[in-house]
């Protein structure tokens, strides 16, 4: 599917016709799962008196042998599964969890919605986590949680992570929204911490509008889970669960807090599941292509990416790397792209928008939350991104490149001009 325009607009300049904020569709044989389910009526994942297996119980012990954990257990809402997780894995009101700084709003929302205190950790030039500020708040924060994002799909160095938790005693969740599938030097993330919490929002690895998924080996944090994710004791429905002995451990002490997946989620993401492996490979393709045509744009650089992380990259980040352009130029950039019709975000932007927000926007948190952030400050502001739509064409990674290296030069003759 082509869709771009290389010499179309009455400037002269190259236009993009494609929707880079469209979603790839539901596969059929999803569509006639939901179908089939909507015609059954039951779409809520218990049943007091059932003889088939729920959608959601199914899709829980597919997607955990996928991930080779012993227990899973479907929820709402990728930032549902981030709060659950921590609840289960033990974090109470005011406990502190470090979390690192370049990620999405619905992370420090699930510290905050767990009663505890985020602490922001800087960020280095591959926009993970800093190793050295993550061990240095480590030990002056005292904090005995660490909720890891793989923000934009980008994954540290999970040896180090691992080793650093443990000098620490720190317990790792795992922020898997933007990794399903994805690992380092062959391990899937979402299997280095106690937990790891995935999203199936519309523009995730699989797609069903709303849906989380959280996996794990702890026992006990899968039967918290499960109980806070509102089983009304039909636990026993499900089927990557622990044994039922577990749960009367915790049964008459946790809360029903109704955050559960439904049955018509689960049938619309079973039909994906199988096409994960195919889908990050396709996404490969396209950031292969596309990095290589923006490589040679003067003005933009792209993060490096070390051979062990094993990354599946729905989207695409690039820094304006122009010294001599300000907050003016950036934004004429930005602007110019857009309009010749290449959707990127700009994560320097004074007010958030969509799904750019950064540290400084989450006031709640605190002015202490991050104890100063240098790094993820200066990175932030000259990044951008762009989605990676799966029918994308070698032409059409050609055609945005075409514009951002016009809108990039025009940034820059304004930054002459205005200098001159």
């Amino acid at each position: 599917m082509t869709v771009s325009d290389a010499r179309s607009e009455p400037d002269g300049g190259a236009v993009f016709r494609g929707d880079l904020s469209a979603p790839d569709p539901i596969p059929e044989a999803g569509i006639e799962a939901a179908v089939k389910l909507m015609r059954d009526g039951r779409l809520f994942r218990y049943g007091e008196d059932r003889d088939t297996i729920p959608e959601a119980a199914l899709l829980e012990q597919e997607f955990s042998d996928y991930m080779g954990s012993k227990y899973c257990v479907g929820v709402n809402s990728g930032g549902c599964a981030l709060f659950l997780a921590l609840k289960a894995a033990g974090v109470e009101a005011g406990d502190k969890v470090l979390v690192n700084a370049f990620t999405l709003a619905p992370v420090p929302g699930a510290v905050a919605h767990a009663g505890a205190q985020a602490v922001l950790v800087d960020i280095d030039k591959r926009l993970v986590a800093d190793l050295d500020d993550l061990e240095r708040k480590a030990a002056e924060s005292g904090a005995r949680f660490l909720m890891l994002s793989y923000m934009r799909g980008h994954i540290p160095d999970m040896d180090a992570v691992t080793a650093l938790c443990a000098r620490h005693g720190i317990v790792m969740i795992e922020d898997c929204a933007h990794t399903m599938g994805a690992g380092w030097n062959g391990r899937l993330t979402g299997s280095f911490g106690k937990a790891g919490c995935f999203s199936t929002q519309t523009f995730k690895h699989i797609n069903s509008g709303e849906g989380g998924l959280i996996v794990t080996d702890d026992e006990d944090l899968a039967a918290r889970a499960i109980l806070l994710s509102g089983s009304y004791m039909l636990y026993a429905q499900h089927r990557a669960r622990p044994p039922l002995e577990v749960f009367e451990r915790h049964r008459f002490a946790t809360p029903n807090c109704s955050m559960r997946m439904s049955g018509l989620v689960a049938a619309l993401l079973r039909a994906q599941l199988p096409l994960l492996d195919e889908r990050n490979a396709r996404w490969r393709q396209i950031y292969a292509v596309l990095a290589d045509e923006l490589s040679g744009i003067e003005g933009i650089s792209l993060p490096q990416r070390p051979a062990e992380e094993d990354f599946a990259p729905s989207s695409l980040q690039f820094s304006v790397a122009d010294r001599s352009l300000d907050d003016r130029q950036i934004a004429l950039f930005v602007d110019e792209a857009i309009a010749h019709g290449v959707h990127i975000k700009w994560f320097g932007a004074a007010d958030p928008v969509g799904f750019t927000s950064r540290h400084d926007h989450w006031r709640y948190l605190g002015e202490g939350a991050g104890g100063g952030l240098p790094n993820a400050d200066r990175l932030l502001h000259q990044l951008c991104d762009i989605r990676l739509p799966l029918w994308l064409s070698d032409e059409d990674c050609h055609t945005i490149a075409v514009v951002l290296r016009e809108a990039m030069a025009k940034a820059r003759a304004a930054a002459v001009k205005l200098y001159a």
